[in-house]
């Protein structure tokens, strides 16, 4: 694993990313093949995509997996609700811990039904 990676995806991030993400079993029919990329190898190509502007196509071969692999991974786990559970998993970390302050917060008015006039 490079530095960059490490760097990218701390040990700790990596722990409660495993929470939130199922196993993967790979099964493949037709035999041996490549081995499949890490998951912490895309996630950190994930996170340079997220945090440097840049595109799928602009990921460095430095990460390990090829951009097309980093996409698939990245739109699986989104297809998975893998960043929804991600999201939760840090939450009940950081209430646990006592550092969430709830007297602040905001609601997404798109994501809470309309009770048409009713409280």
């Amino acid at each position: 694993m490079t530095i960059l990676v490490e760097r990218l995806v701390p040990d700790e991030w990596w722990e409660l990313f495993r929470r939130g993400v199922p196993e993967t079993v790979v099964v493949r029919p037709q035999g041996d093949g490549r081995r499949r990329a890490g998951d912490r190898e895309c996630l950190a190509a994930i996170v340079f995509v997220a945090t440097s502007g840049r595109t799928w196509r602009q990921v460095p071969p430095l990460f390990g997996p090829a951009w097309p692999t980093v996409y698939r991974r990245f739109a699986r786990w989104s297809k998975d609700r893998v960043w929804a559970r991600l999201h939760r998993v840090i939450l009940d970390e950081l209430g646990a811990l006592g550092k969430l302050d709830w007297s602040r917060f905001a609601i997404d008015s798109v994501s809470v039904r309309a009770l048409k006039g009713r409280f």
